[in-house]
């Protein structure tokens, strides 16, 4: 397993310099920007740097581990002991969505203590490879004695 991690700022223009640093080491592991696991990978860190920029006021150590399978594993790890609490925004909110989208786009993660503060992970695991098409043996049904006109066959 290779490990990456980039220190960050106390400052919300850090989160910036997060994603172009996360977008370089993906694409040295082989993830193309285009790739929809980047693209994944990459709003996920956008999202726990903000988290932990804009809620703690701290600095923070942005860690990426890619596993040999392809996946990878996401941690943010900042000074605050506080516990992430996941809000439900309304409407025109303006904020609130960042650990709701982390559900709704990794296929887990959660958080932990780490030294004085907490470190919040998820995983995104690679796209299933495409299953093979077969080409289509014809195209459509061929009229016969056994069909009556009207019906489709089952």
């Amino acid at each position: 397993m290779l490990q990456v991690q980039l220190e960050v700022g106390p400052d919300p223009a850090e989160v910036g310099r997060a994603r172009r640093w996360a977008r370089s080491r993906l694409a040295g592991s082989g993830i193309g920007e285009d790739d929809t696991l980047a693209e994944t990978l990459v709003l996920l860190i956008s999202e726990l740097v903000t988290n932990a920029v804009v809620h703690t006021g701290c600095p923070a150590v942005l860690r990426m581990l890619f596993a040999a399978e392809g996946g990878v594993r996401v941690e943010v790890a900042d000074a605050s002991d506080r516990p992430p609490r996941p809000r439900h925004a309304e409407g025109d909110d303006t904020n609130g969505r960042g650990l709701e989208l982390v559900d709704g786009l990794a296929d887990r993660w959660g958080w932990q203590p780490e030294g004085v503060g907490k470190s919040i992970w998820c995983e995104v695991d690679p796209a299933p490879a495409p299953a093979p098409t077969t080409p289509p043996q014809s195209r459509g049904p061929v009229p016969g004695p056994s069909m009556t006109p009207g019906r489709v066959p089952c």
